[in-house]
């Protein structure tokens, strides 16, 4: 699909942030603006994107979000047990972030019954999903509405969390190691991000095992910032123990095992 690893590259900013102006990509990836024209114009030959003048958007962007739909769905076995495992930690009366992805609205469908919490997420699938439970107060931030995570992001949500504490916080990411910490394909949301992080008592990383021992273009922080990551069983010992080494937790998703009924 992809014939160089910047197109790969390419295409995951794109399924963070939905589009993209030529002359930006060719400063990020430090190439000339003909090569990243070259890059798009693949990218749009399978299907993936859509060109426009002096840019690109990801294909199937108002269709995803008139379903309400997420880009990221793949492991989503994985991501529904991390979903599960994450929602154990979430006690009534607690407040809470959930950030905007896939994994994040799994914890949000498994805590969508209890009481006297207070989310605040920048995702409005999220808002919606839980709205509905008048137990549950939602609050949210301003700022510019990101398509691919259905999420609100820049300066104001920036200046938004700056100004809210919280006792936990659930964030994912696109890569992570011990040496490079939380990684993604691109610096838009990482500020607000951050403000994420410096609001709350204990962060809790939920992600799936694909992603750990990858890294990505943008560092959001290193591993000791977090206070313990969810995963499911693919994690390795050795990787496992790495992340215990560094002071972080690892809580593993596993499936239940059925009980046989005796007859």
């Amino acid at each position: 699909m992809f014939s160089n690893q910047r197109q790969m590259k390419i295409y995951f900013l794109l399924r963070e942030e939905g589009q993209a102006k030529v002359s930006f990509l060719s400063e990020t990836f430090g190439v000339s603006e003909p090569t990243i024209r070259q890059d798009l114009a693949k990218l749009e030959e399978e299907g993936l994107v859509v060109r426009e003048h002096g840019g690109v958007f990801l294909k199937n962007m108002s269709k995803q979000v008139s379903s309400l739909s997420l880009e990221h769905q793949e492991n989503m076995d994985k991501k529904v047990l991390i979903g599960i495992k994450a929602a154990e930690l979430v006690e009534d009366g607690d407040t809470i972030i959930l950030d905007a992805g896939s994994t994040t609205t799994e914890i949000a469908k498994n805590i969508a019954t209890r009481h006297n919490l207070m989310v605040v997420t920048n995702a409005l699938n999220i808002a919606l999903l839980l709205g509905t439970n008048p137990s549950i107060r939602i609050v949210m931030p301003g700022g510019e509405f990101q398509a691919p995570t259905l999420s609100l992001s820049g300066e104001r949500a920036v200046n938004f969390f700056e100004e809210v504490r919280v006792n936990k916080l659930f964030i994912a990411s696109v890569g992570l190691s011990v040496e490079s910490g939380l990684t993604f394909p691109g610096f838009k949301d990482i500020p607000v991000k951050r403000a994420m992080l410096n609001s709350a008592d204990e962060v809790y990383l939920v992600v799936d095992s694909t992603k750990i021992g990858a890294s990505s273009f943008a560092v959001l922080c290193d591993i000791s910032r977090v206070t313990g990551i969810i995963t499911d069983d693919g994690i390795s010992s050795e990787q496992q123990k790495d992340f215990e080494d560094a002071g972080v937790k690892v809580l593993i998703a596993q499936k239940k095992e059925k009980r046989e009924t005796k007859k």
